[in-house]
């Protein structure tokens, strides 16, 4: 009983790293979509009827991931689920040294004329970012979860990875 007394006092004392993070890519993504609209190669952002098939994918999963995921935050915040410091410590790492890191190569591929060269960069670390999600999936979620959790953990990882590829396939199959 201490320890959840331990781990839900230093749930309410921190910042919610986590939801930021969370809300992030998609907010950037709409940001970056708007700045780059004048851009040859984003001149179908002005016109609704021309967006490409995989940015109403990219909207539709992530923000099906996004909603599992403040979902499954908030259940985190109440006192059903507290969250350990190893396992705040495990997220953190994926998204700091995976999810960051491939927003910045996916947004630096979608802009360049040649994206194919950020093609490796991208699956390196994106085989990275999977590793530390199945790591924090299987040692902290696997035992602990129960069906509504591991239900909001499936939406938020396929929501971002069907997303991710609408994303790769607009930018490294078709080539616009």
């Amino acid at each position: 009983m201490a320890d959840n007394r331990t781990c839900a006092h230093a749930r309410s004392e921190r910042f919610p790293v986590n939801l930021v993070a969370l809300f992030a890519p998609g907010l950037l993504f709409v940001v970056g979509l708007f700045l780059m609209r004048e851009h040859e190669r984003f001149r179908w952002v002005r016109v609704v009827t021309e967006y490409p098939w995989e940015f109403w994918v990219i909207a539709a999963c992530g923000s099906i991931a996004t909603v599992a995921g403040s979902a499954d935050w908030a259940y985190h915040r109440s006192v059903k689920a507290a969250i350990g410091r190893k396992e705040h410590h495990s997220e953190l790492l994926a998204l700091a040294c995976g999810g960051v890191p491939l927003f910045v190569l996916m947004a630096a591929a979608s802009i360049i004329d040649r994206p194919v060269v950020l093609l490796v960069p991208v699956i390196v670390v994106l085989v990275f970012t999977v590793v530390m999600i199945c790591f924090d999936e299987f040692v902290f979620h696997r035992k602990r979860c129960g069906l509504y959790e591991t239900v909001l953990h499936r939406l938020l990882v396929f929501g971002h990875g069907i997303a991710w590829l609408a994303w790769a396939n607009w930018c490294f199959v078709r080539g616009v």
